[in-house]
């Protein structure tokens, strides 16, 4: 398993070491061990797992403190552009944003700690998206930034996709406070 930086402090992009035979392909998708050797010592306590189809955006979530998540994410089926956006008020980074495609081909996973807001657009039908999570979900304590703001300026490769009534009431990053 090959972790690597990237430009944004603490997001890590995971490169699975794949063994491929003609009975199909076996691969480690979470060690302790390879993460502690990064300096990340993780308890996920949830996993969770969708199914959509082409064109849904779910995004840009978040929980806040003290029910705050880290996430492992990896795409099962499918493909799906993931997008986080740095909400750590303090860091060089914040209001800054990452994409990454992740495919049941490529096999990459990400690793988003606690303080991002996090979406992805599926980019075929039938996807299924799978992560695990640090935190327990908390309804009380969710927020989301509004997947289209204008500041943002993220490229989502759809120009109308099916987003939730819940995700197009969030607010927009100028007027977010962060409480990370």
């Amino acid at each position: 398993m090959e972790i690597i930086k990237t430009p944004i402090e603490g997001l890590l992009v995971v490169k699975p070491k794949i063994f491929v035979d003609n009975r199909g392909y076996f691969f480690e998708s979470w060690s302790v061990e390879s993460f502690a050797k990064n300096g990340l010592d993780l308890n996920f306590v949830q996993d969770n797992q969708s199914l959509s189809k082409k064109g849904v955006l779910r995004g840009l979530h978040f929980q806040n403190p003290p029910f705050a998540q880290g996430k492992l994410v990896q795409v099962i089926k499918g493909s799906v552009l993931d997008v986080v956006v740095d909400i750590r008020k303090d860091s060089s980074s914040y209001g800054q944003h990452f994409s990454i495609e992740l495919n049941e081909v490529n096999k990459t996973i990400l690793w988003i700690p606690p303080g991002f807001a996090h979406g992805f657009v599926t980019l075929e039908d039938d996807t299924i998206f799978s992560y695990k999570c640090t935190g327990s979900y908390n309804s009380a304590f969710e927020d989301a930034i509004l997947w289209s703001d204008k500041d943002l300026n993220i490229d989502w490769r759809f120009k109308s996709p099916l987003v939730s009534e819940k995700d197009l009431d969030a607010g927009i990053f100028k007027n977010f406070i962060s409480q990370f």
